[in-house]
């Protein structure tokens, strides 16, 4: 009876490493089968929908790209525009400081000259004068405001109105009581005028 135990305990044995080894390979089957679900679930799309959607995402990356390169070049092109119109206005706040001091000058040339210092007086007065208006003609600030040129809101201030008649229409400049400047395109000091109306 020893004897048949000993074959029994082998086969048993032998039933319980084959079975551990079962077990062994069935875990490892398990393992497999449920990574693969799992890609399954994670990724239940054909490899065509994969690629339709990864092209999706590049394009939308490619778009959010060109417009983050459009929104640069806006703020380049905004920077350029506001550095130019920054250089052309500089002059500005000191153009508008020399127009009294042009003003002064221009009714010392009104007064008339008896003797000959008075003359030369006058005549160097005149010098400083057209000196001043050529430099701020350099820098592109003009005079505004003629008579007989029409009335403009944008460019003129109406001080006083006068009486249209047949040789003056209406809304046109009658007298410049002082003379305007604008620099470029924008008006530094609007010219005040009497207007026939």
């Amino acid at each position: 009876m020893a004897e048949n135990s000993e074959p029994r305990d082998e086969t048993v044995s032998k039933a319980e490493r084959d079975s551990d080894v079962n077990a062994a390979d069935l875990n490892q089957e398990n393992d497999v089968v449920m990574d693969e679900v799992d890609e399954e679930v994670i990724s239940d799309q054909t490899p065509d929908d994969q690629v339709a959607d990864l092209k999706q995402q590049l394009d939308d990356a490619e778009d959010k790209y060109l417009r983050v390169q459009a929104e640069m070049q806006n703020m380049k092109t905004r920077l350029a525009k506001e550095q130019a119109q920054a250089v052309k206005f500089a002059n500005q706040k000191l153009a508008g400081a020399v127009l009294p001091a042009l003003d002064n000058l221009e009714r010392a040339l009104q007064v008339t000259a008896d003797d000959d210092a008075s003359r030369q007086l006058k005549t160097g007065v005149e010098m400083v004068f057209n000196t001043l208006k050529q430099a701020l003609a350099d820098n592109e600030i003009e005079a505004i405001g003629q008579v007989g040129e029409a009335f403009d809101p944008n460019l003129h201030q109406a001080i006083q109105s006068v009486p249209a008649d047949d040789d003056h229409p209406a809304d046109t400049i009658a007298e410049v009581l002082q003379k305007g400047y604008r620099l470029a395109d924008r008006v530094i000091r609007p010219a005040m005028v009497a207007v026939y109306n």
